[in-house]
């Protein structure tokens, strides 16, 4: 594909065509989450399931369309499209693998990020799955995959790792999804792995501001992981400039520095931001509502002297220079 820039030319390929390469990138999306690239996992199937027509684009269904759309011999082509129903990728696990992707993503970059305004979103659609759950004013068990889903998200959110385990992977769980894996113990347990790794991520980000010092052994015991591969996750955070902090060796402590501002410092700074914009936005509209003939302008808001024009007024009228 590197080579070929396939994913480029494929929409002016042919309806069969493009149905095998969904398939085709569907199941290298479900291969690399198999081993652990979660990154890569998720990259492969946002194309998929960010359009909501997962089961169209694999050739698995029909969606339901109005009559004016879709006529008897067109409504014949799409099906003679479909694959068998032996070929029929489970579209639950489908979703369970991207959502679970999204997730170990996102709510490590939604922490690092918690007060950034121009934070980007990595997945639209997980997204809207956490506003639905927020949305519900009486939270129960979890039932459904999507809600075991966003009871998982939360837990991360405070470094929980244990309640986000317990989530993803449980009886109701493994009958759904897990259990449809070749080697499925192996695929769980990779689970356990990436859940731990990135809940302390978002337990760092987080509570970065309450330590002074933390000890590297303590976050080890609390998130279960061995001292090396705590050594390596916090390591490549401060190089990558995500957490400002310093490693002391011979102690094995990870040294905080105070230089973001906090809490009530970032809720400030976006205050002043709205309100800057409010202000921009006030002054575009006012432009418009008086025109070419009011206002100010632009390089001199208070009016002033414009070299040729005169002096302009803030009534809103030029008054030209006396010719004595």
């Amino acid at each position: 594909m590197l080579m070929s820039h396939l994913q480029d030319n494929i929409q002016h390929a042919d309806p069969p065509v493009q149905i095998l390469y969904n398939r085709t990138m569907v199941q290298l999306g479900i291969c690399a989450f198999r081993q652990g690239l979660i990154k890569d996992a998720h990259n492969a199937l946002l194309d998929i399931q960010s359009s909501g027509r997962a089961k169209e684009l694999l050739g698995q269904g029909l969606l339901l369309r109005s009559l004016q759309e879709r006529n008897a011999e067109q409504e014949k082509v799409e099906k003679r499209r479909q694959v068998p129903f032996h070929m029929h990728v489970n579209l639950e696990l489908l979703e369970c693998v991207y959502l679970v992707a999204a997730m170990l993503l996102e709510i490590p970059y939604m922490a690092a990020h918690e007060f950034d305004a121009r934070r980007r979103m990595i997945s639209k659609q997980f997204h809207h799955q956490l506003r639905v759950g927020e949305r519900q004013p009486l939270l129960g068990p979890p039932e459904s995959m999507r809600e075991h889903v966003v009871a998982a998200s939360k837990a991360m959110k405070t470094g929980d790792w244990r309640r986000c385990h317990r989530f993803v992977v449980n009886e109701k769980m493994n009958g759904k999804v897990w259990d449809l894996f070749p080697e499925a113990d192996q695929v769980r347990a990779m689970l356990v792995r990436k859940i731990q790794e990135e809940s302390l991520r978002t337990y760092l980000f987080t509570y970065s501001s309450v330590y002074d010092s933390i000890s590297m052994e303590t976050l080890a015991a609390m998130f279960e992981l061995d001292l090396p591969t705590v050594h390596g996750i916090i390591s490549k955070m401060i190089i990558n400039e995500e957490l400002m902090a310093s490693l002391d060796q011979p102690t094995a402590t990870v040294m905080m520095h105070r230089t973001e501002p906090t809490a009530t410092q970032n809720l400030a700074l976006q205050l002043a931001e709205k309100l800057g914009n409010l202000v921009e936005n006030n002054e575009r509209v006012l432009d418009q509502r008086q025109g070419a003939y009011g206002g100010y302008f632009r390089d001199q808001k208070d009016g002033g002297y414009r070299k040729g024009d005169g002096y302009l007024r803030r009534g809103g009228f030029r008054q030209e220079r006396s010719n004595y």
